[in-house]
């Protein structure tokens, strides 16, 4: 998706080999498509959540959640892989 090829080219790796895991980010899709409330909650270390949050907050605005027709605020937690060489 055009989402994940703009977060692995913004995304700076930790300079640790073999660093395999998920970074799970908690955030809120509001009703222009903007991300708020953007946090790590969880990460396999060496900085990763906090450079995850970063990217985030640099991301294009999303397509807003609707329910009966009306945009509507969505909360979402997104896994995102990450794996160093």
């Amino acid at each position: 998706s055009n989402f994940y090829n703009f977060f692995s080219k913004n995304f700076k790796k930790p300079q640790v080999p073999d660093l395999i895991g998920k970074i799970f980010l908690a955030f809120t899709v509001e009703t222009d498509g903007t991300l708020t409330d953007i946090r790590s909650l969880k990460d396999p270390g060496f900085g990763t959540g906090a450079e995850a949050e970063k990217v985030m907050q640099q991301s294009p605005k999303w397509i807003p959640g609707r329910k009966s027709g009306k945009r509507v605020r969505v909360n979402y937690i997104l896994p995102i892989g990450i794996h160093t060489e």
